[in-house]
């Protein structure tokens, strides 16, 4: 007997996270510039989440990790794992992707504050002891990812282009246009 489910998207916003056992919910990010989507799930208890993260770090203002986790790696990801693993997730079996990461400002090469979350997310990830099972990262088009939980897959839709999978070995990395 097929399974049927009836999606409900929740859109998780900049700065934010969200984290389900319920195969019916499916987890939305728009509009990734420099920013990452980060996707954690685990295929055997069903469980996921997407985190929107925008800065790598907290060390410039050690409050705001306090106050909002979500808004940098080093304090976003650890929750989103703690959240999974609360959820009924086993840390060892989640399924790693990332999406965003983008140079979208010509003028802002001196921060580059895409790649600077790329590096703060593998890191972050290294501490933790998981690996990135995918991504689309860099370049200079904006990203719309999404998780769904039903089936774990994860999409991603770079500016004009159609929605694609990210699967487990797809490491797509642009380096930003002149």
């Amino acid at each position: 007997m097929t399974e049927s489910y009836r999606l409900a998207t929740r859109l998780v916003g900049v700065a934010d996270c969200g984290v389900s056992a319920d195969i019916n919910d499916s987890f939305t990010a728009y509009a990734l510039g420099s920013c990452i989507a980060v996707t954690a799930y685990d295929p055997i208890a069903r469980v996921g989440g997407l985190l929107h993260f925008l800065l790598p770090e907290q060390t410039a203002d050690a409050g705001r990790g306090r106050d909002n986790p979500f808004v940098c790696a080093d304090t976003g990801i650890p929750e989103l794992i703690d959240r999974c693993v609360r959820s009924g997730a086993v840390k060892r079996r989640l399924r790693v992707y990332a999406a965003g990461g983008a140079s979208v400002v010509k003028d802002a090469a001196m921060f580059d504050v895409g790649r600077r979350n790329h590096l703060s997310l593998r890191r972050v990830l290294w501490k933790a002891g998981l690996l990135l099972q995918g991504e689309a990262i860099g370049g200079d088009c904006w990203r719309n990812v999404r998780l769904e939980l039903a089936t774990g897959k994860v999409w991603v839709k770079e500016g004009s282009l159609p929605d694609m999978e990210l699967s487990a070995g797809s490491f797509k990395r642009q380096e930003r246009q002149q």
